[in-house]
């Protein structure tokens, strides 16, 4: 008989957003009247139109892609040149950041590359996570053998938790302790906070001083309006040396259903062997592309490339501006009903403290049941989530409007 892979075995329970999905599913079941008024700020999922620039694009794409003499077959695993360009371009050289276009590798979504670049990292590594922190982390670390079993709290062993807290503005400080690799994500999934300078400056320092990796997952940074507040953990000195970046299309320009990101991966960041020789990941990374991807789509990365237009500019900034309005509503909405509000400012989610003594999936069930509308509760982010839950802006206006005025009526 064929062996599996043990480690799968020590996750817990179902993904978060699954047991969402099953919880709701069964909700509507139930109460199919209350299943009509019923309103999702859970997944993290857009709600808007792609921008016309994009599908302008696309449509000739897809009219090229009828001709033998403009069809486009298999293209370079790692985007095309011209995507590559109009990136390091457009997202890092005209802000002053350095980065060459062959640093940027094109995939289909930064959640999956979270999860891939284990694949070039090795199993000794000391990894330290964020909590509350964005389940795929965590998971993917799990799934490669990277921990332990988890105890009755969630945590694994092996992994080394850093709180974010209220205390902290939840974004947590480098631990006194050595780690190999640390996941940072600003604008943060699940807690909407955003990093300051000093806050990255202090990484960058612990990093290179302990010849660690930081794996930086700015997916939501198109959505930083504070001028002070780095878009970039190459903004500041030192971090190409040290760091490797994550970015999507997914929540600026709409993608999450058309499938298109990046990730930068410096050609001076270096890493060690079992035998201690030091070579550099910018290669390994280039051929685990080439190995395990075939690429995206000839259309998608026509439709990513119009988001660089002046027009697609203007569009994607129409779009973010639309759900940070959504944001502003549903904080105003959750602080009439008395609750403490984060986030929501430079980033689409709104972490809000739960009213004591009761839990967050408590919290989930009855704003289901009773305002109809889904959340996703912060024990699902981890044990320093509990106590939490999150709002998502990625919704309607009129259904951001109608549960800022849920969100008082109910009783607590």
């Amino acid at each position: 008989m064929a062996y599996l892979n043990d480690h799968y075995l020590k996750l817990k329970a179902g993904y978060l957003f699954p047991e969402i999905s099953r919880r709701v599913k069964m909700f509507c079941e139930s109460n199919p009247e209350a299943a009509k008024r019923l309103i999702r700020c859970g997944i993290g999922d857009v709600t808007e139109p792609l921008p016309p620039a994009v599908i302008a694009a696309m449509h000739q794409a897809v009219d090229e892609m009828s001709h033998r003499e403009t069809f486009h077959g298999y293209g370079p695993e790692q985007g095309y040149e011209w995507l590559r360009a109009a990136i390091a371009g457009n997202d890092f050289r005209d802000r002053g950041i350095e980065v060459a276009d062959d640093e940027i590798f094109v995939s289909d979504g930064s959640k999956c590359d979270t999860g891939n670049i284990l694949d070039i990292l090795g199993g000794k590594n000391k990894i330290a996570i964020s909590d509350p922190v964005y389940p795929v982390y965590v998971d993917t670390n799990v799934m490669a053998g990277h921990t332990g079993a988890a105890n009755e709290a969630g945590a694994y062993a092996k992994l080394v938790y850093l709180p974010c807290t209220a205390r902290n503005g939840f974004m947590p400080g480098p631990p006194k302790r050595h780690v190999d690799v640390v996941y940072l994500c600003s604008p943060n999934n699940p807690t909407g906070a955003a990093a300051t300078r000093p806050q990255l400056e202090a990484w960058v320092n612990y990093a290179l001083e302990h010849k660690a990796i930081i794996l930086f997952d700015a997916a939501y940074e198109a959505y930083i309006t504070d001028p002070a507040l780095p878009h970039s953990i190459y903004e500041i000195p030192g971090a190409r040396d040290c760091a490797i970046e994550f970015r999507s299309f997914s929540k600026n320009g709409g993608f999450t259903g058309a499938r298109c990101a990046f990730t930068v991966v410096p050609k001076s960041l270096d890493a060690q062997t079992k035998s201690g020789e030091i070579k550099p990941l910018h290669p390994l990374w280039l051929r685990r592309m080439t190995t395990k991807f075939n690429g995206v789509s000839y259309v998608v990365q026509r439709g990513a490339e119009a988001l660089y237009s002046s027009e697609g500019k203007a569009q994607v900034r129409a779009l973010i501006e639309h759900y940070l309005v959504n944001a502003k509503a549903l904080r105003q909405g959750a602080e009439k009903a008395g609750l403490r509000v984060f986030g929501g400012v430079n980033a689409p989610y709104l972490w809000v403290r739960a009213p004591k003594n009761i839990t967050s999936w408590q919290v989930f069930d009855k704003i289901l049941n009773e305002a109809n509308v889904v959340i996703t509760p912060g024990a699902g982010f981890g044990a320093k989530g509990e106590g939490f839950f999150r709002i998502s802006a990625f919704n309607s206006r009129a259904n951001a409007e109608e549960v800022a005025r849920r969100l008082p009526t109910l009783k607590w």
